[in-house]
């Protein structure tokens, strides 16, 4: 049986696809363009693994769904081999932040870790945003002022349309000719960071801002 390998952002990016095929489907074109179109999406979609197996390669295949059931269940089935979120204590999140002696931190009871690309929470008393992330298999996390004022934008983690608020952190690169330099990094993120993590489909730019912010 093979291991879990799926990201929460790739199985929304695959959701994303079969939703493509759906769509095209309702509206009847032709049979040659519908070809086209699950061609695509297989074709993407096995893009995100570089390195699959035989059973995975069959498990991801699009091309043999026909009903409304197939996909519900094709889904369900790719949902079984979600890789989690790591599993992080409050010691462990402290010392990610070792500066911060009143630390506000979430209820990790409560978090579902399969369905997770990124952790944040908001501390309201200091007008903090925490984000944690896996970076290239080490756990990161920074910290960032937010405003509390939501408006309705596109959220630079998951590049959709909704609810966001504006959060701004200060980069750690140095430049050896004026060591006092920094540059203040702001992003309209999603409001509510769960459904932040629903519709995530690419990390790139998440990464990237968190290496900004890193100095990495």
């Amino acid at each position: 049986m093979t291991e879990k390998f799926i990201k929460n952002e790739q199985l929304n990016f695959i959701k994303k696809q079969i939703a493509f095929i759906k769509d095209s489907k309702n509206k009847n074109v032709p049979k040659n363009v519908l070809a086209t179109v699950i061609d695509l999406a297989n074709a993407k979609i096995v893009d995100l693994f570089p390195h699959l197996s035989d059973e995975q390669s069959e498990m991801l295949d699009v091309s043999k769904l026909k009903t409304e059931s197939d996909y519900e269940q094709y889904i369900q089935h790719l949902s079984e081999y979600l890789l989690p979120f790591p599993i992080m204590t409050e010691q462990q999140l402290k010392k990610m932040f070792p500066k911060q002696k009143k630390l506000k931190l979430p209820d990790l009871s409560n978090i579902d870790h399969h369905h997770l690309t990124y952790l944040s929470w908001k501390d309201l008393r200091s007008n903090r945003k925490v984000i944690i992330y896996e970076l290239e298999g080490k756990m990161v996390g920074i910290e960032c002022e937010f405003s509390s004022t939501t408006k309705k934008n596109l959220c630079s983690f998951c590049n959709c349309f909704g609810e966001v608020s504006q959060i701004s952190t200060v980069t750690k690169t140095k430049k050896t000719k004026n060591p006092d330099y920094y540059r203040s990094i702001g992003n309209y993120i999603c409001a509510d960071s769960s459904e932040c993590n629903k519709k995530i489909t690419n990390v790139d730019y998440l990464e990237g801002f968190l290496k900004d912010s890193l100095g990495i």
